[in-house]
């Protein structure tokens, strides 16, 4: 699989993308040349020199210094909690396909009534209710989006109990948990990787968007959407300052869906055929 995807173009593409702006998010605070919260009012609207590569913003900051400290706040929280959300949906909905009918129906209920508000609905009110900040966002986004990944994997593992194989490991005498986690969780993994590659595509698009709505994070935050926010008003005058977080978001989110689209591609072309 690892030579397929090497020699799949859009899989390579998303892949170095994603290593590009991983490194960057890694390496920001070393190879960023200033202080990205440095105000410096004498200097604004700086156009790209030696000392600022990429000019400055409205308040006199190094523009290239926050683009890079930004991939720490996007990739820091996208990562980390699509990671969460697929382990814990891959445990809950695996588990809760296989359970009795009584469990099953239950933790269809809790999903459905979660599922029923839009995300953005929920992820408002649990920042409001628990404030600014990096584990506000983390956690308002696990509450909201943790039914949608478990139902997706419920779905894939009620397919997979019908099948043959299941049965005979129920004949041969194993136990619910080893079916569940040695015979079901390992068929569905793929599907899975697909489904979590292009929702972390999807949470980078989700974190910049609540941040240009001045959500989760404080007041002059080095995140893209934040950028954004912050440079709308001189869209005209310095459209660059719009530009270049646009872009960033926009690469890396490409990475990721990317990589995705092509790894579906080879895991499971019968799909695409079809």
């Amino acid at each position: 699989m690892i030579r397929e995807t090497l020699r799949n173009k859009q899989a390579l593409t998303g892949l170095i993308l994603i290593a590009f702006v991983s490194i960057i998010a890694v390496l920001a605070p070393i190879i960023a040349p200033n202080d990205p919260n440095k105000i410096d009012l004498y200097n604004r609207f700086q156009a790209a020199n030696a000392q600022y590569p990429l000019g400055t913003d409205q308040l006199g900051r190094c523009v290239l210094s926050r683009l890079l400290m930004g991939a720490s706040y996007s990739l820091g929280i996208a990562v980390p909690i699509i990671l969460v959300l697929g382990t814990v949906g891959m445990t809950v909905g695996a588990a809760a396909a296989y359970a009795s009918r009584r469990l099953e129906q239950v933790f269809l209920i809790i999903c459905d009534m979660l599922m029923a508000f839009p995300p953005l609905v929920l992820v408002l009110s649990l920042i409001g209710s628990l404030g600014q900040g990096m584990v506000s966002i983390f956690a308002a986004i696990f509450v909201s989006m943790w039914a949608w990944f478990a139902k997706v994997v419920w779905t894939y593992a009620r397919m997979e109990k019908g099948k043959d194989y299941i049965l005979a490991s129920h004949i041969a005498g194993c136990s619910g948990s080893r079916i569940v986690f040695c015979h079901i969780i390992p068929n569905i993994l793929p599907q899975m990787v697909v489904y979590v590659s292009t929702g972390a595509a999807s949470f980078i698009l989700m974190i910049s968007g609540f941040s240009f709505l001045g959500l989760g994070f404080a007041a002059g935050t080095p995140e893209w959407g934040a950028m954004l926010s912050e440079a709308r008003s001189h869209f005209y005058s310095h459209p660059t300052l719009v530009v270049y977080p646009g872009l960033c978001i926009l690469l890396a989110a490409a990475g990721f869906n990317l990589f995705g689209e092509a790894l579906r591609d080879i895991l499971s072309p019968e799909e695409v055929s079809e």
